[in-house]
């Protein structure tokens, strides 16, 4: 699939970006900006995917010193996505695809950086999924087996890697050709995840009421509030106690880029009211919202409303994602 004789056609943006990059630096006197593009760290089926080129921008004003930052407090607070030169003053908490041979290095620049991560291993749901396109264990446990000689339990040990993100919307049957994955099935790649990474704290991507008992080896679920579930205030709660009488811990977040009403990018002002909804409660473990966009994002009124938010998300007391 990588292998062709093609030119994609994003390899002319990256050329660019890189050599834009190269050229901001020579003229820059300040250091603060790195200038190494994430695409350094994608997984090559994500720059396949055309996921390249937007994970090249550089964020305005989001450098950090180039000595070693600590993560400042409170909850990672970031979105799905976001390149290692964005963590910083605004964001610290990301979801991120990396293939496994940089692995190693991204993660140590994402810690530089006072971040922290959630790991997606599986990557794209087309490489797990069986000839009739339903979901596949077996095919689910050869993408994760691609990290098995990656080293990366530093990283665990000190919270750098919030968890792994093992799947994403089991639940929803337009994912998997009209036969969504059982909650069973779940917890057993739960299991999976646990006997080759045991500390790991595995993370799945549907709201808690998906499970119908206890899973013994998912550790927390993903709440990802859009206008069309109706009032943030009694969506959270709900979330809340779903999450606690199932013993899981809760992610949240806002989809900001189809999340308001008919679908529609989050205004400013709905980012900065529903994203304080979420954030009223003490239970979450992270608040990471779908997805980055540099042009979105480098608004002026979308970066106040992200580093509002990033303060309260700051202010809050840091809680483990493994629930009870």
């Amino acid at each position: 699939m990588f292998c062709t004789n093609e030119t994609p056609s994003w390899m002319p943006r990256i050329r660019a970006a890189l050599f834009a990059a190269v050229v901001t630096t020579l003229g820059a006197c300040d250091g603060t900006n790195s200038v190494a593009p994430d695409v350094a760290g994608a997984d090559p089926a994500a720059l396949a995917d055309g996921e390249a080129p937007d994970s090249l921008a550089l964020a305005p004003g989001e450098g950090v010193s180039l000595a070693t930052a600590s993560f400042a407090g409170g909850i990672p607070f970031g979105t799905s996505a976001l390149p290692t030169s964005w963590f910083g003053s605004r964001y610290n908490g990301a979801l991120r695809n990396i293939w496994p041979g940089s692995l190693r290095s991204e993660l140590a620049a994402i810690k530089a950086r006072g971040g922290k991560v959630v790991l997606m291993f599986a990557g794209n749901e087309k490489y797990y999924k069986d000839g009739s396109g339903h979901f596949s264990l077996d095919k689910w446990k050869q993408r994760v087996n691609r990290f098995r000689s990656v080293d990366f339990s530093s990283y665990v040990k000190d919270g750098t890697i919030v968890g792994h993100y093992m799947i994403d919307e089991p639940n929803d049957p337009a994912n998997w050709n009209g036969r969504p994955i059982s909650a069973s099935t779940v917890d057993e790649m739960g299991r999976y995840s646990k006997q080759l990474w045991p500390t790991m704290t595995t993370v799945v991507r549907t709201e808690p009421g998906y499970f119908g008992f206890n899973p013994r080896y998912v550790d927390a679920a993903w709440a990802q509030y859009l206008h069309r579930r109706g009032d943030v205030g009694s969506y959270i709660r709900k979330q809340v106690s779903d999450a606690q009488r199932r013993g899981l811990g809760l992610v949240v977040g806002l989809n900001v880029i189809h999340g308001g009403p008919n679908k529609t990018r989050m205004t400013a002002s709905q980012i900065r009211d529903w994203g304080s909804a979420l954030l009223s409660s003490s239970y979450p473990c992270a608040f990471i919202s779908w997805q980055y966009n540099a042009n979105y994002l480098n608004s002026g009124s979308i970066r106040d409303a992200m580093s509002y938010l990033r303060n309260k998300a700051e202010r809050r007391s840091t809680r483990s994602c493994r629930g009870s």
